[in-house]
């Protein structure tokens, strides 16, 4: 199997560095993949990322003159949620002929349908919100 540029195939990781990690192609090939490009979010430490002999996917960015494979992760997850996006509801596939839960209501039930709503997720937030600042404790005012 020669590797191509574009790519994306499973490899097994033969080595981590303080730079990335290589991994060993299903052709017996290595490639490097960058500390850059193990995940989409900021990776410090590779060693919470990956370990050695895992299984991952990978996309094939570059080969050069010298057979230097460049590899990426990040790339390789990026193709996959792209299918997954893909393979998702389109509106042509939607009947929108078909009736909705609150179309028999008026203009006015349906305002104050949606007030109520909003007003119930505001007390959900504040109360969410008030328990993450620890509550219970006031400074008083009059200092001794």
């Amino acid at each position: 199997m020669l590797v191509e540029v574009g790519k994306v195939v499973e490899g097994k990781v033969t080595g981590i560095t303080g730079f990335g990690a290589f991994v060993q192609l299903p052709d017996g090939k290595t490639g490097l993949v960058h500390i850059s490009e193990v995940s989409a979010e900021y990776v410090k430490d590779i060693n919470h990322h990956l370990k050695e002999h895992q299984v991952v996917k990978v996309k094939v960015l570059s080969v050069d003159e010298k057979g230097k494979i460049s590899l990426s992760i990040k790339r390789a997850q990026e193709n996959q949620q792209e299918g997954i996006q893909k393979n998702s509801v389109r509106p042509i596939d939607i009947d929108w002929s078909r009736k909705k839960q609150f179309d028999h209501l008026s203009f006015e039930d349906k305002l104050m349908k949606f007030k109520q709503d909003s007003d119930e997720r505001m007390q959900d937030l504040r109360r969410n919100i008030e328990s993450k600042r620890g509550g219970g404790y006031r400074r008083s005012a009059n200092i001794f």
